[in-house]
């Protein structure tokens, strides 16, 4: 789940009243301390919270009980008696808090969630008494043959629990979607959209509860309404976000979303937030880490509309953001299908993609510059690209300048990301230095020097051994064209032994630091 991503300290913080409010109704045994009617001296939640509110709420509360789950069979599994008995009382405090706060806020629950929540309760408080009489008893034999039986009960627990909370999120998805379709409100189409979109931010998991209630079908009825138009970049993100499962990917072809996406994209009078959006969801469906693209069928049809939609977007890109989303798009399109580069070649794109690059505005992270060299790698293996006049020497240099991206924060993702841009320079440079004059283009900026470099320093390529291949491949294509660029050590070391010897000596070479 999307909460178990955050501080650990901030985690504690959000779950401190929840915890706080779960030991006091320990104490007092989940009873009333009034003749007041009970819901009134439940943890209640604000009536001013929003659904999505009540949602996040009901879900941390879920996830609290997961992970309470699970350390009791850990420590079930220790004959921790006390610890079990302990545990089991606060899940059962949790649970009754849950189903309280979920109803204070709910209104038409189905007659099966309440089954499922009193089977739930029932359940809960016999886990309780069970381990109750744990505690109550030091003989190892009694002990150890109720150890079955309260796997056996927190088992059932775990299936009760998981399956009203499955019913839950369908109902709350169901909900929404209803909102979506009978409401002619802007605020209330909104509001629903919003929370939507906050469901999909918490898992794959509820996605597919939403691609198969209907969400796809809903949110592009809403892109093909005029009246809603100021709603389409918000509609369009949670499109982008349902369709990472294959559920939704079913949907979307079953509704024609391929056209509709080619239509916003192709109609200038929409504004660039839309379209920067709608170029997201096909960066999203033709994903190459997806497994399950191969069927939209109707992409092809709409491919040269597409690219050359997006091609435009990048060129008249006003933010950084906006030109990723539109060069992811196009770097996805063009694993997807070869006829892509085709097209984008036909379109000159190279020039644009190159004029975009240096301004530092628009190319400002290395996620976008990962994006504009994969266009580049998966363009050189067109034959056609040799007598592209635009590599020559703008493209080179732009190949020389990827050779050097690092990291400036330290993070992970961009590290990845850095590697990603070294290891696709390199393969573009070997792949378009089969022309002799991109060849002579790249030695006389000094790219053999650096390739070098990138072979036997490992920190340069941060250890990656996929950059280390890479520049290899690369200087041996360099040193094929131009042979007089090399000392006779690197040669007899980088470039004249197999790839494989070479890439071993290399990965084993350690930097002097005297």
């Amino acid at each position: 789940m999307h909460l178990i991503q955050v501080d650990s300290v901030q985690r504690w913080m959000e779950d401190l009243k929840l915890m706080t409010d779960c030991e006091c109704m320990c104490i007092l045994q989940s009873k009333p301390i009034s003749s007041e009617k009970d819901e009134q001296n439940e943890l209640i939640l604000s009536s001013q919270h929003s659904t999505c509110d009540n949602l996040e709420l009901l879900l941390k509360r879920a996830w609290i009980i997961s992970t309470e789950l699970t350390k009791i069979a850990q420590k079930l599994e220790k004959n921790r008696w006390q610890r079990v008995h302990s545990m089991t009382v606060r899940v059962n405090c949790h649970v009754r808090s849950m189903i309280n706060e979920y109803n204070t806020f709910t209104r038409n629950s189905s007659e099966e969630m309440h089954q499922f929540e009193k089977l739930l309760i029932d359940k809960c408080s016999e886990f309780t008494a069970i381990t109750e009489r744990c505690i109550q008893t030091e003989d190892e034999q009694i002990l150890k043959s109720m150890k079955s039986c309260i796997n056996e009960t927190l088992t059932t627990v775990a299936q009760y629990f998981g399956q009203l909370i499955e019913l839950v999120l369908t109902h709350e998805a169901q909900n929404l979607l209803r909102q979506i379709e009978l409401s002619d409100s802007m605020y209330i189409t909104e509001s629903a959209i919003s929370s939507l979109f906050s469901l999909t931010q918490e898992g794959a998991h509820l996605c597919r509860i939403i691609a198969k209630e209907g969400g796809v079908v809903a949110l592009f009825k809403i892109c093909r309404q005029d009246c809603f138009r100021c709603l389409y970049p918000q509609t369009l993100r949670t499109l982008a976000s349902i369709c990472c499962v294959e559920e939704g990917m079913h949907q979307l072809e079953k509704v024609d979303g391929i056209l509709c996406l080619a239509d916003i994209l192709t109609d200038n009078s929409h504004s660039e937030a839309t379209h920067a959006e709608a170029a997201a969801v096909i960066a999203q469906i033709t994903s190459p880490h997806l497994t399950f693209t191969q069927h939209l069928s109707s992409f092809l049809e709409n491919m040269e509309e597409i690219v050359t939609a997006l091609v435009r977007l990048c060129q008249e890109a006003s933010s950084g953001e906006v030109f990723l989303l539109a060069s992811a798009a196009l770097a996805n399109i063009t694993f997807f299908d070869t006829m892509a580069c085709e097209i984008l070649l036909q379109l000159n794109a190279m020039k644009i993609l190159l004029a975009a690059c240096s301004d530092k505005h628009i190319v400002d992270t290395p996620y976008s510059r990962d994006q504009v060299v994969t266009i580049l790698a998966n363009m050189s293996v067109l034959d056609q690209c040799d007598n592209n006049g635009s590599y020559i020497p703008l493209g080179v240099q732009l190949l020389m300048e990827m050779l050097f991206e690092r990291s400036s924060s330290g993070n992970s993702a961009e590290v990845a990301a850095c590697e990603r841009v070294q290891q696709k320079s390199a393969v573009t440079l070997a792949r378009l230095s089969r022309d002799p004059e991109v060849a002579d283009a790249a030695v006389k900026l000094s790219c053999i020097p650096r390739l070098i470099k990138l072979c036997r320093s490992p920190t340069e390529r941060n250890n990656s051994d996929s950059v280390l291949v890479a520049c290899l491949a690369a200087l041996r294509r360099l040193a094929v064209m131009s042979p007089d660029g090399l000392e006779d050590s690197d040669f007899q070391q980088l470039v004249k032994p197999r790839l494989v010897d070479s890439f071993l000596l290399c990965t084993n070479m350690e930097e002097s630091f005297v």
